[in-house]
């Protein structure tokens, strides 16, 4: 079963690019244009030109997931416009997203919340 968590490091792929590409073919894009191997274990999240589907990269050790979702109404409500705006997601904003919303709409706690010692 595949987890994205609070410690994956998800890397969004701003351009849309063809789904008719494989693992293969977007490892390659991973590669060459997100600058990154595939294999170091981050989330790769793709869309396509009219933002009706998403594609998820991820290798777990033992192989790559290639997970697709495609709406069946509406598209996207929100995609990064830049690599600042891109850096910044944490996988909490990442289901909003799954789910077509626009995570900036939301507040959030953080992920983690330090363990103190009681008095």
């Amino acid at each position: 079963m595949l987890q994205i968590t609070p410690h994956h490091n998800i890397i969004f792929s701003i351009s849309p690019v063809d789904f008719r590409k494989g693992i293969d073919g977007l490892c390659a894009i991973c590669r060459s244009h997100l600058e990154t191997e595939p294999i170091e274990g981050a989330v790769f999240v793709f869309t396509n030109k009219r933002h009706i589907s998403l594609k998820i990269l991820v290798y777990d050790g033992m192989g790559f997931w290639l997970c697709i979702r495609r709406f069946s109404k509406g598209k996207l409500a929100w995609w990064p416009q830049n690599i600042d705006q891109a850096k910044n997601i944490s996988c909490k904003e990442l289901q909003i997203i799954f789910y077509q919303g626009n995570p900036l709409f939301y507040r959030l706690p953080k992920d983690f919340s330090p363990v103190t010692k009681p008095p």
